[in-house]
């Protein structure tokens, strides 16, 4: 069935190696990926949260890095002695250590020595965050102390979240560049437990998740991987139906889907995009602003408005010029959008939505709606207004917009049906060569932004210069 995804929409997979059980490993997963996906296979995850399998019994309260290590050891003679990778490429993309950062810290592990003594087996490196969660509501017992999510949801509407959150792992990007690999945040999401109602799966999580994002991306992180799970929990990205799939729209698509759908069309398809948060002083965190380059050079603008006022009054306007540049005499903005932080479904992006509960068959609805904004050619400037609450890319260049824009959305006939009418169809062999952003001709972890990227001289020329009452001023300049 994976392998039937893959070449319909160009999906690509990391899946786990089972580690519960090490004398001897199961293999078979091993063996069974590689062969059926092939390229389509990015990674294989060594161990989940290993250093929290003390806590649940799984292993002696002396597990260490050492010893989570050895264990990499024997999977790799385990499987030579199988021949459970004739190819050899399994064992060459192993994704580790994986650590939820609750008995070990990242540098605990690398100080092991793990990374040089399995250079040519790791694909990645990467590290597993929550920002907390809401294990009592979910499991119970006695004394759970459960967490109101009314206190906590002011908690996911500020950019000093994200930065508090992702600091303990700034050494650990810069450990994976100057080794050569790249860094995951593997599993992450609102809360662990399933996220809580009302902030999960409303449009805070939206801007949250946006936000968390970008800020990865400007960190060093090469991507991420948010958690989803079945119809009980609140962070899905989307919902199945629960039952088959038999009337035309039926799938509930979540704040997080468009947490990644933005996100894409931020980023782009060039693989050379480095992103920068304009962090200075007097800028609040309710309105972060980052620039998106392309090989040094600004070509898109994104623009946070965390406040929920509708009356206007907190509207951001977002002064933009370009150091040593001549803006044009007009942009283009897209908008993601919403009636309150607290609202559930119904968002916007650029005037299309996927609706409410049970309401989408996975395709967006409405009019698009791609807002032109003149600038103001003698001052150099393009102001750019975010509601409150909402979110803004801006494109500078034609170039900048046309290239995130993607291909037409097609579908496909499922192999099962309960009814067969209303069944949009379209040829196998069109899809597989319209969709997919073209992944297989590049690599991943073009998000991140390089270590030569931006000098810190230039970093400096790189900020935002000033704010004011309602407006956030941007002077960008180029990465050297």
């Amino acid at each position: 069935m994976m392998r039937n995804i893959s070449s319909f929409v160009n999906v690509h997979w990391f899946l786990g190696i089972p580690w519960f059980v090490t004398q001897p490993f199961d293999t078979a997963i091993i063996t069974a990926a590689d062969e059926i996906l092939g390229d389509y296979l990015l990674g294989l995850q060594a161990g989940n949260e290993p250093d929290m399998y003390n806590l649940h019994g799984h292993r002696p309260a002396t597990y260490s890095p050492f010893d989570y290590g050895g264990e990499m050891s024997d999977l790799l003679t385990q499987v030579a002695a199988n021949n459970a990778d004739p190819t050899g490429r399994a064992m060459s993309i192993l994704v580790a250590p994986n650590i939820a950062d609750y008995a070990w810290t990242p540098e605990l592990v690398w100080n092991s020595g793990l990374v040089d003594k399995f250079q040519n087996n790791l694909g990645f490196l990467a590290v597993e965050k929550y920002p907390r969660d809401n294990c009592a509501a979910m499991f119970g017992g006695p004394g759970a102390n459960v967490t109101d999510p009314q206190s906590v949801l002011p908690l996911y509407l500020t950019h000093d979240a994200h930065t508090s959150l992702l600091q303990p792992y700034l050494n650990s990007t810069m450990f994976a560049q100057s080794v050569g690999k790249p860094f995951l945040m593997f599993e992450t999401n609102t809360a662990s437990c399933g996220g809580f109602l009302g902030v999960s799966d409303s449009f805070t999580a939206a801007l949250w998740g946006l936000d968390y994002a970008l800020q990865m991306a400007h960190s060093n992180f090469s991507g991420a991987m948010f958690h989803l799970g079945g119809q009980n929990v609140f962070y899905n990205p989307f919902t199945s139906p629960p039952t088959n799939q038999s009337t035309f729209h039926q799938w509930s698509v979540g704040p997080l889907y468009y947490s990644a759908l933005v996100m894409a069309e931020a980023i782009g398809p060039s693989n050379n995009t480095q992103v920068l948060n304009y962090g200075v002083d007097n800028l609040s965190s309710f309105t972060p602003i980052y620039g998106i380059y392309e090989n040094g050079t600004p070509v898109r603008v994104a623009v946070m408005n965390y406040i929920d006022d509708p009356s206007g009054a907190n509207t951001v306007h977002a002064v933009i010029s370009i150091a040593g540049t001549t803006l044009p005499a007009s942009v283009k903005v897209k908008y993601l959008a919403a009636s309150s932080v607290v609202q559930k479904g119904g968002y916007t992006w650029a005037g299309q939505t996927f609706g409410q509960n049970f309401e989408s068959d996975g395709r967006p609805m409405g009019q698009e709606d791609i807002q032109t904004v003149n600038c103001n050619t003698t001052a150099n400037t393009c102001t750019v207004d975010v509601p409150a609450p909402g979110f803004a890319l801006v494109f500078l260049t034609d170039d900048a917009f046309t290239e995130s824009k993607g291909a037409p959305s097609v579908t496909f006939p499922t192999t099962a049906q309960t009814k067969t009418h209303n069944t949009a169809t379209v040829d196998p062999s069109v899809l597989s060569t319209s969709n997919g952003y073209r992944m297989s001709e590049h690599e991943l972890a073009g998000t991140s932004k390089p270590p030569s990227a931006a000098s810190r001289s230039a970093q400096a020329s790189l900020v935002v210069v000033g704010v004011v009452i309602g407006a956030v001023v941007a002077m960008l300049g180029r990465a050297m």
